[in-house]
């Protein structure tokens, strides 16, 4: 599909970065601070009940029963094949959207943002963009494009199986979970307001200009219903993995969490680590209390299993770090030529 040309509206040319105002600098923050404060009374009434003497000698019990040689072997065999469906799902858009470039070349520098991504996730996507600008002269609002389609996948497949979940839950699920009934009804909310967007963008009527032909829709009007479909289901392997890994780590801390039960609460949880947050602190906190009678184990289980996957995933970067600053020092040499 042939990109459009880029227009010489000032909407495309590259604006100067925008200084971050102290909101968007504290409330991640204060969002953690409220979370391990929670997090903490929970604790604490756990240690008692279980007679310890405080929180920290009450989750060292727990940490030190936890088979970690198993649980490593299980994690990094996650985020190795992570890496390569995150790439299949970056470079099947890429290769629609903005240029044709190959799985091989793409890898390197999807898994070298990752290092970025653990201090501002949207910088490690913008390494993305500087590289196929200067290999292929890809305007950055175009990736920026491309990178939302993504985005709004990952948002619908996540919902899509968090639904499915809860339909095979539905006569099971405790009172403490009542509020998941509530995610078919969002799920068909968002169906419907998927179909309208879709009619619009597809539409030649709203194309012309307004919001919706703005550059940084551009994705979305070039896009067919099955190319969501497609990347829906390409991300879906992920997911269903991630519910296997999650559910047999949670029983190497202590907490038997069936397959099925897991795929019912993993999506939700994954909709928290996009909250800002340092430390991943609302995925985090949302496990004990999904699993209150289990609140030392499902907390070390939440910020192990979220915290290590971040920092292994930048690992992995490390190793290709070499071979993507090639790619794209190579990259900018033959633009410049």
């Amino acid at each position: 599909m042939t990109p459009e040309p880029a227009p010489s509206d000032p909407e495309t040319e590259a604006a100067p970065p925008r200084r971050s105002s102290l909101a968007q600098k504290v409330l991640p923050w204060a969002i953690t601070i409220v979370c391990f404060g929670y997090l903490y009374t929970r604790l604490a009434a756990a240690a008692e009940r279980q007679g310890a003497s405080g929180v920290p000698s009450y989750l060292a019990a727990i940490f030190t029963d936890v088979p970690w040689g198993a649980w490593l072997i299980l994690m990094v065999s996650y985020s190795f094949a992570y890496l390569l469906i995150d790439t299949a799902v970056l470079w099947r858009v890429v290769n629609w959207f903005n240029a044709q470039v190959s799985y091989r070349d793409l890898l390197p520098v999807r898994a070298a943002t990752y290092i970025i991504s653990i201090l501002n996730e949207q910088v490690g996507k913008g390494a993305i963009a500087v590289y196929l600008n200067r290999r292929d002269g890809v305007p950055g609002w175009q990736l920026g494009s491309s990178i939302l389609f993504i985005m709004v996948c990952e948002f619908y497949y996540l919902l899509a199986w968090a639904t499915i979940g809860v339909f095979l839950r539905w006569a099971d699920l405790p009172a403490a979970l009542e509020v998941f009934r509530a995610i078919p009804v969002i799920g068909a909310g968002a169906l419907v307001v998927a179909c309208i967007a879709l009619f619009l963008f597809r539409s030649v009527r709203f194309q012309d200009g307004g919001f919706l032909g703005r550059p940084l829709l551009h994705s979305f009007r070039q896009a067919s219903p099955w190319q969501y479909l497609t990347i829906m289901l390409m991300r879906s392997p992920s997911l269903l993995l991630g519910v296997f890994v999650y559910s047999q780590a949670a029983g190497m801390f202590g907490v038997e969490i069936p397959f099925l039960d897991m795929l019912t609460y993993l999506p939700v949880v994954i909709f928290g680590t996009f909250i800002p947050g340092p430390f991943r602190a609302v995925a985090v906190t949302l496990w004990p209390t999904l699993f209150p009678d289990h609140a030392g184990e499902m907390t070390i289980f939440g910020f192990v299993q979220h915290n290590f996957f971040v920092l292994f995933n930048a690992a992995i970067g490390l190793i290709f770090l070499r071979r993507a600053n090639r790619e794209l020092f190579e990259a900018e040499a033959q633009s410049g030529s």
